[in-house]
């Protein structure tokens, strides 16, 4: 149990970093937006901060920043469970998802339900993982 307890608190944190989004201990907001192929408007849409405010350098609002940090994790924990295939993961976020009411991953966070996402994937990695 004491296992089990400890791999599930640190579940929501990556192990690697295959897409590159985490250099130097911070994540690469510009490479996390590319990844999902987000513009600046979407970016906005997904992080509820008006347009005029994003951008990808130490002035970004703070609000902006954790999102697309959160938005990072996600897409790293879903290339992890591709075992680093940078093509599958990317093409996971884009097709439309049955389990997620036939929205696409990336949409969902486009919307703004990036802890949908995270949910949707924390759950989908618990029920993969052998139970003891």
């Amino acid at each position: 149990m004491e296992g089990m307890l400890s791999q599930d608190l640190f579940a929501t944190v990556p192990s690697s970093n295959h897409l590159g989004l985490f250099g130097h201990g911070q994540p690469d907001l510009k490479k996390t937006a590319a990844f999902l192929e987000f513009k600046k408007d979407d970016v906005a849409r997904a992080t509820n901060v008006p347009l005029h405010s994003i951008r990808f350098d130490a002035r970004i609002p703070a609000e902006a920043r954790e999102r697309l940090t959160e938005i990072a994790t996600v897409c790293e924990l879903v290339a992890q469970h591709f075992k680093g295939d940078v093509t599958k993961t990317a093409l996971w976020f884009k097709v439309a998802n049955p389990l997620l009411g036939n929205v696409s991953p990336r949409d969902q966070i486009r919307l703004g339900r990036y802890r949908k996402v995270l949910k949707f994937v924390l759950q989908a990695r618990d029920s993969s993982i052998p139970q003891r």
